[in-house]
C-alpha cells in the first residue's frame, strides 16, 4: 500500500520549496508555481480539480498541506460548533493567519491514530468524489488528468488508484462506512468542501447529501462551511 498521507499532501500542496512569508504570500507563490508547473508544486489537485469547471482550492490549505489543512480546519469548525455559538459569532480563520494544528491529544491531530493511512486514503477518495459531483469529468477529461498525473512522480500503485477513483461511479456509501467517529465525519465533509466551490446545483446537492448521510447536524455543517469559506483566498 502506498503512503496515502503523502498523496494527500501532494493533492493540496505541502511545504513547497522556495515559499516564504505570510500564508497569503505563500499561497500566492504556490498558485503561481502550480500554474507554471503543477507537479513541481506538489499540487496534484491543481491538475485534477483545476479543470474546465474552474474549481478552486483553499489558499492557506495549499500552504500548510493536506492532512494539516483538513485536520486544522475540521478541528476549528468542530470547536466553534461545540461552543454553542453561531458561525457569525465566532472568530473565523483569516487567509493571513497561520492555521494552527489541533492539540496533540485531539482525534483531529494529524498524528492521531484516527488519521491512519487507510483513512487518509478515504479523504483522497472524498476529494475525488466531490470533484466528480458535477458530472464534468468525462472520459476525455480523465485522460487529460491522467496525462498530468503520470508525470507527477507518483508510483504506479498511486497512479492506478487515482485512475480507478476517477473512473468509478460515486460511492457515498463507502465514504460514510469509513467514518467511525464524529471527528472523521467532520474531516470527510471538510475535505470534500475544500475541493469544490458549490456554485452549481449538482455540487451543492452532493454536499447536502453527504452531510445528511454522515449524520452531521445542520449547525455543525454551517460551521464547517463558514470555516472553510473564511480560510479560502
Amino acid at each position: 500500500m502506498f503512503d496515502a498521507k503523502k498523496l494527500l499532501d501532494q493533492f493540496l500542496g505541502s511545504q513547497v520549496p522556495g515559499l516564504s512569508g505570510s500564508v497569503r504570500d505563500r499561497a500566492g507563490q504556490a498558485a503561481e508555481i502550480a500554474k507554471n508547473n503543477p507537479m513541481k508544486a506538489g499540487a496534484l489537485a491543481a491538475a485534477i480539480f483545476g479543470t474546465k469547471t474552474g474549481r478552486k482550492l483553499a489558499g492557506n490549505a495549499a500552504a500548510v498541506g493536506g492532512i494539516a489543512a483538513i485536520a486544522g480546519l475540521g478541528y476549528l469548525a468542530y470547536r466553534n460548533y461545540q461552543s454553542g455559538k453561531s458561525p457569525q459569532a465566532v472568530t473565523q480563520p483569516q487567509p493571513t493567519q497561520e492555521l494552527l494544528p489541533p492539540p496533540v491529544d485531539s482525534p483531529f491531530h494529524p498524528q492521531s491514530p484516527a488519521l491512519s493511512n487507510s483513512f487518509a486514503l478515504t479523504l483522497v477518495q472524498a476529494m475525488i468524489a466531490a470533484a466528480k459531483a458535477d458530472g464534468h469529468i468525462d472520459a476525455g477529461e480523465r485522460a487529460h488528468i491522467m496525462e498530468k498525473v503520470k508525470v507527477s512522480g507518483l508510483d504506479h500503485e498511486a497512479e492506478a488508484f487515482i485512475e480507478k477513483e476517477l473512473a468509478d461511479p460515486l460511492d457515498i456509501d463507502a465514504l460514510v462506512a469509513a467514518a467511525t467517529t464524529e471527528e472523521q465525519k467532520v474531516e470527510i465533509y471538510t475535505a470534500s468542501r475544500l475541493t469544490i466551490e458549490p456554485d452549481s446545483r449538482a455540487e451543492r446537492g452532493y454536499l447536502d447529501l453527504l452531510a445528511g448521510r454522515l449524520g452531521l447536524p445542520d449547525a455543525l455543517v454551517e460551521h464547517i462551511e463558514a470555516t472553510v469559506s473564511a480560510a479560502k483566498v
